[in-house]
């Protein structure tokens, strides 16, 4: 993506929420190169965060809510988090938690769009998000899959001011010209139990690598590695306890 830090309205985190953390450790520790550190605080939740050499990357976590389903969570920087909440009900979305204070770094809620596809609101205090972009292992682009693409569109350019590159096959959503992730329409080719969700794709050094890695370590293909026509080369993966993600070859950001 064309983002190379957090900006009010952009990706600035993923957060991995899963049934077996120690599990989820190992597996991306050995796929990304990962230096995974759980916070030993009571309050703290088991939350552990990912980093690469000095740069927090994405955190993992245990379910931390009823019906919470294993999943990757994309999070949006937003200046304020209440404020940011009512814009999103307001628009036709739904609050699902909080807004909740995260210790002195920041405060969270966490929404779904009014197709179903859930989120995250990020206010930063001492802690922005993510300390690097589009280097392998770390989060590169976020893709809106949903059965109502005009739906969300409506809704997210309401609430976060985002552009939208027209395309029939492939829009992409942008802040000031810098364009961030885009979105697909889920046809008769995605099963009908799979909701509208967001997936996250980190940057790989080689796709096809990280693909026989994923199965090595207990994962599954979910799309083969493919070269996209005129962008990335990309597949999509699914973790053993079942949350799916993306990669793409680092340097081919769009």
């Amino acid at each position: 993506m064309k983002l190379h830090e957090p900006v009010t309205g952009g990706p600035c985190w993923a957060e991995l929420g899963t049934t077996d953390l120690e599990a989820a450790k190992r597996f991306y520790t050995e796929l990304f190169g990962w230096y995974p550190h759980t916070d030993p605080r009571q309050q703290a939740g088991g939350c552990t965060i990912a980093r690469i050499d000095d740069a927090a990357v994405a955190a993992l976590t245990p379910l931390h809510r009823p019906g919470q389903p294993v999943a990757w969570n994309v999070s949006f920087a937003v200046r304020d988090a209440d404020t940011a909440l009512r814009q999103v009900t307001a628009a036709g979305g739904t609050a699902l938690q909080g807004p909740t204070d995260v210790f002195d770094t920041g405060r969270f809620a966490v929404a779904a769009d009014p197709t179903g596809a859930s989120f995250q609101l990020w206010q930063a205090r001492s802690f922005p998000g993510a300390g690097l972009f589009n280097a392998p292992g770390t989060l590169g682009w976020v893709e809106l899959l949903t059965r109502e693409p005009d739906r969300a569109a409506d809704f997210y350019t309401t609430v976060f001011g985002w552009s939208v590159t027209p395309s029939p096959a492939y829009p992409q959503w942008g802040i000031d010209g810098a364009d961030f992730g885009g979105m697909v329409t889920m046809d008769d080719k995605f099963p009908h139990e799979v909701p509208a969700h967001w997936l996250p794709y980190f940057a790989v050094a080689d796709v096809d690598t990280a693909a026989v890695g994923t199965t090595d370590g207990g994962g599954t293909v979910l799309m083969e590695p493919t070269a996209v026509t005129d962008g990335p080369r990309i597949a999509v993966l699914r973790d053993p306890q079942g949350a799916m993600f993306g990669v793409y070859r680092a340097g081919d950001e769009r």
